[in-house]
């Protein structure tokens, strides 16, 4: 009986194993009849209308990139996934295989085909030279010579207005930014795509622009993928589909209200191929000693002002004045519960359109609203690390003041504050060290410090890593510094583990020689 139960119980599992391994390859079938879509992550800077932007209903990316690509997805069978990246890491991020391909108004050029491949041409585009309504001086490239120009880093038309002599050269990460700069009157020109600055003074309604001279040049967009992507047959073959089955002359008209022209196969420009010039060594270090001048004393000038600021900050906080309290500390919580970025952009774009629109004709230089707001930032920290420290001096001490016939102030100058410097000062290198690291923000409203120059540098290189990694060690090497310097400065207010110096033996008198 054991046993025919025992024949009955392995049957049934050799029959159980069987099923398995039986719906297993009938799933592995079905699986490679029905596989999914390969995905194709397109990186685009969502900041370039009409071709690029964020819809203000939805949230969700619009415009005829956007569209076009996701055309192409659906003509080539693909899922379409779009990440965005800011316009000059596109190119970094096809060089490290992280995305698919970049759409985002990327101009074919010869020096770009050199590190990565582009699809044929999709768009007809050309740079264009904006200016206020009321400059009648410039009419072309040529008058620019000597003039401020806005540009956003890593296009051609900061290419082109970095060849205009003698002209001064503000780069922004977006090319809405440069023209908030042109309407602030900071600068005489922008020269960007021109469709882009029609969509910004036609349809976005921006008052106070308009375009003059003709074309500085005729350009072709292509969609970019990294070297020897596999994905770029499939994507010719769908721009291909897309121009003959009218779907690109429809997705054209409704975002252009114009018909579109012809298209060729090979952009121009690749019929100029040059030589790769290569990474300047020389150069680089040059641009980096320039780049770390400006953030150091950049850093000096904020956390001087912002030292100052934190210190009136931390005294009234500490004082009998409730509304004065409460004031600071309504301050102390903005700027310490904001990010800097937005501060930099608050005071350097936003305060100058507030004060225009209420027929205020108020601009503040680059340097100002820099060490302004970098100073309004740090005080805020310092002010909460001199309050903390003050207040963790015993009681005691300010009665010892007080029996010394000290009155407040100079019990604060004397006694109190001397302590708290010594017991503030890990805490105030720590702030120094992140200072340093901070003044990289304002790259953002065209302030060429250490960070930019790495960025202008990989703007025309394409060398991301290693010009990175330079930036990263000259930054290494300025907040090591910094560290080494606190270190001695809180020995030397040690009074307790200062060195002692050796007492001088008495020169020998008459009477002993």
């Amino acid at each position: 009986m054991s046993r025919l139960l025992s024949s009955r119980w392995l049957k049934r599992c050799l029959a159980l194993v069987l099923g398995l391994v039986l719906g297993v390859g009938a799933a592995q079938l079905t699986g490679l009849a029905q596989d999914p879509p390969a995905v194709w992550e397109v990186g685009t800077e969502p900041a370039f209308p009409p071709f690029e932007m964020k819809d203000e209903a939805t949230g969700e990316l619009i415009g005829f990139d956007i569209e076009l690509m996701t055309a192409m997805g659906e003509a080539a069978g693909r899922e379409v996934k779009f990440i965005a990246l800011p316009f000059d890491g596109l190119i970094p991020a096809l060089q490290s295989n992280t995305i698919s391909a970049a759409i985002s108004g990327m101009t074919i050029t010869a020096e770009r085909a050199q590190t990565i491949d582009f699809s044929r041409p999709y768009f007809e585009a050309g740079l264009a030279i904006a200016v206020q309504e009321s400059n009648s001086d410039i009419q072309s490239l040529a008058d620019l010579a000597g003039k401020r120009i806005a540009v956003q880093i890593g296009t051609t038309g900061a290419e082109q207005a970095g060849e205009v002599e003698g002209a001064t050269v503000s780069t922004f990460d977006s090319a809405p930014l440069a023209l908030q700069e042109l309407l602030n009157g900071r600068v005489d020109a922008v020269v960007n795509d021109l469709p882009a600055t029609l969509f910004a003074i036609n349809d976005a309604n921006i008052q106070g622009i308009k375009i003059v001279g003709e074309l500085v040049t005729e350009e072709y967009y292509g969609i970019a993928l990294p070297k020897n992507s596999a994905d770029l047959a499939a994507m010719n073959t769908a721009i291909d589909t897309l121009l003959q089955d009218g779907t690109y002359a429809e997705i054209y008209r409704r975002w252009f209200s114009a018909d579109p022209p012809e298209l060729p196969l090979v952009a121009p420009a690749l019929a100029d191929a040059t030589t790769a010039t290569g990474l300047n060594w020389g150069r680089l270090f040059q641009n980096l000693m320039r780049g770390a001048w400006v953030t150091i004393w950049l850093t000096a000038a904020s956390f001087f002002f912002g030292l100052i600021g934190g210190s009136l900050v931390a005294f009234a906080m500490i004082s009998p004045i409730k509304p004065l309290r409460l004031l600071c500390r309504i301050y102390v919580d903005f700027f310490r519960g904001t990010p800097m970025l937005v501060q930099l952009f608050m005071i350097y774009f936003g305060l100058p359109a507030l004060f225009q629109s209420m027929g205020l004709d108020i601009s503040f230089n680059r340097i100002f609203a820099a060490i302004f707001a970098l100073s309004l930032n740090v005080a805020a920290y310092l002010a909460e690390i001199l309050r903390g420290g003050i207040q963790s001096i015993d009681r005691g001490q300010w009665e010892a003041g007080e029996s010394l016939a000290m009155n407040p102030v100079e019990t604060m100058r004397y006694v109190i504050f001397p302590q708290a410097f010594r017991r503030i000062l890990p805490p105030l290198g720590n702030e120094f060290i992140t200072l340093i690291k901070d003044t990289s923000l304002a790259a953002v409203i065209g302030f060429e410090e250490l960070f930019r120059q790495g960025q202008l540098t990989v703007a025309t290189t394409y060398r991301a890593f290693e010009v990175y990694l330079a930036v990263a060690i000259v930054y290494l090497v300025m907040t090591s510094l910094a560290s080494f310097a606190f270190k001695r400065l809180e020995a030397y207010m040690d009074p307790i583990n200062r060195p002692k110096k050796a007492p001088k033996e008495p020169l020998p008198s008459a009477v002993e020689v």
